[in-house]
């Protein structure tokens, strides 16, 4: 296993990278940051991730890792909903792999930061079942039991007392609905219930932007397993998917 891996972090308006060094869990050298293409097709994107790589002198063994908006089986890619629709249906790995010439792992962004978060962060020293929820525009899930993703749980369209959760209980509904975060808490409240009585996890993990806020709404919730708020933060997918790159 290498000591370095470039993790890639795929989304709507911008592609961001970054070497990272993961004997610590951070960026090796500064992220670098270019918008994503418009329209953005496959093939489009494949050539940012390799004028990206390229901008940094990297040994030709280091693997790329790359977070990607999307569900996916394999490293194809199920079905797109912010990116280019011409998605559905690609083998990312391969297709990143033709344009840079290294060895590429691809997973879910949710996934990604998941597995971040476990390796580096806030569940670095959790046992057992990690759930780590991503509250934004939806809710992202990764599930991490003894260490070793499931990949693809998509647990922010359960369906809770007839709607999508993520409908009510998404940040954007926060917003949207102009919640207290007295309110908003208690729709997490019933969000995270259904989901530990599903699963049971041992640790819940809170990310996404508002997580920076989470004094305001954690301490209103009353669950089982412990949940605390993430520690990388924007940082989580690019770390997480160099991690599984590398066979960490």
């Amino acid at each position: 296993m290498s000591d370095l891996a470039f993790g890639i972090d795929i989304g709507g308006s911008g592609i961001k990278g970054a070497p990272v060094d993961l004997t610590v869990g951070d960026y090796a050298e500064k992220r670098t940051r270019i918008p994503t293409p418009q329209p953005s097709t496959p093939q489009a994107v494949a050539d940012v991730l390799a004028e990206l790589v390229d901008t940094y002198h990297l040994p030709d063994d280091v693997p790329i890792g790359v977070a990607f908006p999307a569900p996916m089986q394999h490293g194809v890619v199920r079905s797109m909903a912010n990116l280019d629709q011409s998605w559905t249906g690609v083998d990312l790995p391969g297709l990143v792999q033709r344009a840079t010439g290294r060895h590429v792992v691809a997973v879910n962004d949710a996934d990604a930061a998941g597995v971040g978060e476990v390796r580096y962060g806030a569940a670095r020293d959790a046992d057992g079942v990690v759930l780590v929820a991503t509250l934004g525009t939806g809710i992202g899930s990764a599930l991490v039991v003894d260490g070793v993703l499931v990949p693809n749980t998509e647990l922010g369209h359960l369906e809770i007392d007839g709607h999508d959760a993520e409908s009510r209980a998404a940040d954007s509904a926060r917003e949207r609905e102009d919640l207290s975060w007295e309110d908003w808490a208690e729709r997490l409240q019933r969000y995270f219930g259904v989901v530990e009585d599903l699963l049971s996890p041992d640790l819940i993990v809170v990310g996404g932007g508002v997580s920076k806020h989470h004094e305001k709404y954690l301490p209103h919730l009353h669950l089982r397993a412990p949940i605390v708020p993430a520690q990388l933060r924007n940082a989580a997918g690019i770390v997480g998917a160099a991690a599984l790159a590398a066979g960490r």
